[in-house]
């Protein structure tokens, strides 16, 4: 056999020339933050016109009322959405708040990551200084039109109006325009004020996550704002005041000890203006006494007396290990202002058609050092949807989060709770069924959201663990209704046999003892009467009628029952008698079945 041939030996492939190092260098620049997130700008909510005509709408109203509460203003809030276009919208939003000076209006509108609540440790709606300016951008990129901003300080200032754009290269903005308004053209009714315009690419459509349930849920949550909307199909819909009672303001407080990084300590202790350490711990931490100030110096080998300058990585590593043993009280949580039981309930009565409504507001608590609490409302009956699923409605710092239910802890914390205890219906893993509304508000200096578009709460275990146990106990007080009004059914239904046959009885009972049916039947009457104004007493003593006493009961819930009273079916009796009825109502109908006409309806 042949030997087979040689094979030639493959010649290297030629080397492909890289870059070097000189020529990488000469490509990277700095990257503007507002450049980032114009390419990125799902992360702020704009990643579908329906979504980002929600997302503007919702900035501009958070910053609203924001700007009314520190001000100490009753917020009326106009908000107007006027269709340019199929796909185009004009979104304007005004305010009777105090107004924006000229110098910041370019900074507020025009800058990301500018603003006043960033550094603040308060409960505010705001946090990140991006909201309203990134609206604003995205306007820009999509239509290219500028923002439209008019601002009114006092009654004795003219109104400015200005024009801008966004330079998203440098992140500041650019005046397209400038003009003052010397005389009062009635647009600002308090004197002050601020509106802002942005049109831009939208979708308008009913429904859920829309404009209007975002409006709905937050005339909710703030129920001492009043607010206007006017559609796209010109439709004036008005969400009147529920309280005339602003929400106390809210504390700055100082950072607290056990929430914060070793990073952070030393960055703190490097800018400090302390000379000294036990200075610096008291100055500039909450809940640090002299005495908490003296053990941390001592677990950490050192003493108050020290100089901040002779503090090096190994000493602020020790005393922030001597922070995590000793014993620091929780932060003060005057910082935080809830809705408030009874505040809650107000917007949950003016919003939904509901029989019951329950509300708790649990003690404070804290998550990395950052004190927050946890509020629940839970509306139950009514005109609710009896055939769908609870409707669980979400809320942080007032305001409401419409996306990304599943990855709340909220959310979570609903699907979790085992409702069954409480006689709602509910399958494994998923929402109960039922005529129910759930609402959970979380208030916290700094809440901790998912992503920059603030649309659900991170899932910690010391926040899901307050909203359990606040859905549990408005669970609680809806089963004690709700075994009640079993109770109160039973009974009527027991009260209706006995009243069905007291004909019969009466005139079997002159039958045989020959006494007056008729007295028998008043004689019966009255005693069935008078067991249904004690049955009505403990229902009433129970749950108060909003329309007969005081809505707020003490144990903070509200029961509306469509309850006839006794005395109304007293005066259906007598109407039936003055009728010539009185056979009819006393010995039982004309077919002669013996049964006798209900006195009253039993729900």
């Amino acid at each position: 056999m042949d030997a087979p041939p040689e094979t030639e030996p493959k010649k290297p492939a030629a080397r492909r020339k890289g870059a070097t190092a000189e020529e990488m260098s000469d490509r990277q620049r700095e990257i503007s933050v507002s450049e980032f997130f114009a390419k990125n700008r799902h992360l702020l909510g704009f990643d579908n016109p329906r979504k980002a005509l929600l997302t503007a709408v919702k900035e501009a109203v958070d910053n609203a009322l924001d700007a009314c509460e520190e001000a100490a203003i009753l917020p009326d809030i106009y908000v107007e959405l006027l269709q340019r276009s199929e796909t185009r919208f004009k979104v304007t939003v005004r305010d009777n708040g105090p107004g924006i000076v000229r110098k910041q209006i370019e900074n507020i509108f025009g800058r990301l990551l500018y603003g006043s609540k960033f550094h603040r440790l308060k409960m505010s709606r705001g946090q990140q200084g991006i909201g309203i300016s990134a609206a604003g951008m995205y306007g820009l990129m999509t239509t290219g039109q500028p923002v439209l901003v008019i601002s009114k300080t006092s009654k004795k200032k003219p109104a400015v109006e200005v024009l801008l754009k966004m330079d998203t290269s440098k992140n500041r903005a650019d005046v397209v325009s400038e003009t003052e308004h010397p005389e009062d053209d009635g647009l600002f009714s308090d004197g002050h004020g601020t509106q802002v315009s942005i049109e831009l690419e939208g979708r308008y459509q009913l429904g859920r996550q829309s404009v209007d349930e975002y409006l709905d849920q937050t005339a909710i949550a703030n129920p001492h704002a009043s607010f206007t909307f006017v559609n796209p199909n010109n439709e004036r819909i008005e969400f009147k005041r529920g309280t005339s009672e602003l929400p106390p303001e809210s504390k700055e407080i100082l950072p607290h000890p056990k929430g914060i990084e070793l990073g952070t300590l030393i960055q703190m202790i490097e800018r400090t203006a302390r000379t000294q350490i036990g200075g610096f711990l008291q100055e500039e931490f909450s809940r640090v006494s002299p005495s908490v100030s003296k053990e941390i110096c001592q677990r950490a080998g050192i003493t108050p007396r020290t100089w901040v300058t002779q503090i090096g990585h190994k000493e602020a590593e020790a005393i922030y290990k001597a922070i995590q043993e000793v014993r620091i009280m929780a932060p003060p949580t005057d910082c935080l202002v809830p809705i408030g039981t009874k505040a809650l309930l107000s917007g949950l009565l003016k919003e939904l058609k509901a029989e019951f409504f329950t509300a708790c507001t649990r003690p404070a608590d804290v998550y990395r050092g950052n004190p927050f609490l946890i509020e629940v409302g839970l509306a139950f009956g009514g005109e609710l949807p009896k055939d769908e699923l609870i409707r669980v409605i979400r809320f942080a710092n007032r305001v409401p989060l419409l996306y990304q239910q599943s990855a709340c802890a909220s959310f979570k914390a609903v699907l979790e709770t085992s409702w069954k205890n409480y006689g709602i219906s509910q399958s494994r893993g998923s929402l109960p069924d039922g005529p129910v509304v759930v609402m959970v508000h979380m208030a916290s200096v700094w809440v901790p959201f998912t992503s920059e578009s603030k649309e659900a709460i991170a899932d910690y275990d010391e926040i899901r663990k307050e909203m359990k146990l606040a859905l549990q106990e408005v669970g609680r007080k809806l089963g004690i209704y709700l075994r009640r009004r079993q109770r109160m059914r039973n009974e009527g239904e027991r009260r209706s046999i006995f009243e069905r046959y007291i004909g019969e009885i009466a005139q079997a009972t002159e039958a045989i003892t020959g006494t007056s049916a008729k007295k028998i039947y008043e004689s019966l009457m009255r005693v069935a009467q008078k067991k249904t104004e004690e049955a009505d007493a403990i229902l009433d003593d129970e749950g108060k009628r909003v329309k007969d006493a005081d809505p707020f009961g003490r144990d903070d819930s509200v029961v509306i029952l469509p309850v006839r009273s006794a005395r109304a079916g007293e005066d259906e009796r007598k109407s039936h008698q003055e009728g010539g009825g009185q056979s009819k109502t006393l010995f039982g109908d004309e077919d002669g079945t013996g049964e006798a006409k209900r006195s009253r309806k039993k729900n």
